[in-house]
């Protein structure tokens, strides 16, 4: 188990460099912070948390947000990370250090990562502690996998539920951290990043960072980031629209086959296929929302999906539905190809 640091910032990492420090910081997570703001300021601080949601939504850092909220120092900050100590010994250690007081601190604040790893006898020893907690204790569990923590934790501890940041918050994030590192993100650009991002600041900030390595140039385009992440470009999704709209299924598949042997992963494509097609039909039915997809979109992609939305009636509710299954069938299909094939022969066949 490692102590936590107050100046644990490394400038090479987004994530870090950028990880929010209070609760001001804290984007998306809006119930979370008033909650735990309301509970630091009026001294009714739980000794134990569960935190639950997704990779990369912000759990380990609030914890952290939460420790110094409480004036904790560094050197009482316990972190571990259950997924590499995970069985009883590591958590007798853990008991027999929670009986001794903090060294300069009112708590003492334990911070347990990836707490669903834990053995049944690692969580039947940390249940004795959670059960009677001595006073200058507080533990924060962080769990991506809410279902594995056993109900007897759940049931001693204050659960909060971590959503996933939403599209506008990734984009608005890597707008403002390109910013701060002296580089201009084109909107499209930004959207590309927050799309491959896929819920996640960390994984943001991360494509973010690979972005500004490989890029020179200090005015960061579509192109560059589509580039970077593997993307295909816009002409190619495009060109996939077009055999959409035109009921042309050979080509719908053509297009798509060459994308992948290029080495564009077939769930990246069909996500900017269902993103450009919920846009022909977004222009199509509520047009008062043009000039919000004009920040999403570039000039010349903006003009084509105009064009798709008064001429391609083949473009139409059922399309996107059917792309949106095959979204979410590529996570556990054996070929990822095969769900958009299937979609693309109901759609148009």
């Amino acid at each position: 188990m490692k102590k936590g640091s107050d100046t644990e910032r490394t400038p090479m990492a987004l994530y870090r460099t950028y990880r929010p420090a209070s609760f001001a910081d804290v984007r998306g997570q809006e119930e979370v912070v008033s909650v735990l703001e309301a509970a630091v300021q009026s001294g009714k601080v739980a000794h134990a948390y569960l935190f639950a949601g997704g990779r990369g939504t912000g759990k380990t850092s609030m914890a952290r947000i939460l420790a110094h909220a409480l004036g904790t120092s560094g050197q009482d900050i316990y972190e571990m990370d259950a997924a590499s100590n995970r069985g009883i010994d590591e958590i007798r250690e853990l008991r027999d250090g929670v009986s001794t007081l903090p060294f300069d601190s009112k708590y003492k604040f334990y911070i347990i990562d990836e707490a669903h790893a834990l053995t049944r006898d690692a969580w039947g020893a940390l249940l004795k502690t959670l059960e009677e907690p001595p006073a200058h204790a507080i533990f924060v569990l962080a769990t991506t996998e809410l279902d594995r923590v056993p109900e007897t934790i759940i049931s001693r501890c204050q659960t909060f539920s971590f959503k996933k940041p939403s599209h506008d918050t990734l984009k608005k994030l890597a707008l403002d951290i390109a910013k701060k590192e002296g580089a201009t993100l084109e909107p499209a650009a930004a959207e590309l990043i927050a799309l491959m991002g896929d819920g996640s600041f960390r994984d943001t900030l991360g494509i973010l960072q690979k972005v500004l390595t490989v890029s020179s140039d200090s005015k960061l385009t579509e192109a560059e980031v589509a580039k970077v992440v593997g993307a295909p470009r816009g002409e190619l999704v495009n060109t996939f629209l077009t055999a959409l709209a035109a009921r042309d299924i050979a080509g719908a598949v053509e297009v798509f086959h060459q994308a992948t042997t290029g080495g564009i992963e077939p769930k990246v494509f069909c996500l900017l296929a269902v993103t450009k097609v919920r846009a022909v039909l977004l222009l199509r039915f509520a047009s008062k929302l043009k000039d919000e997809l004009a920040e999403q979109f570039g000039p010349d992609d903006l003009e084509f999906l105009q064009k798709l939305a008064k001429e391609g009636a083949a473009l139409n509710a059922a399309v996107l539905s059917e792309l949106l299954t095959a979204l979410i069938e590529m996570n556990r299909a054996p070929l990822p190809h095969i769900p958009m094939e299937l979609a693309l022969y109901r759609a148009l066949g």
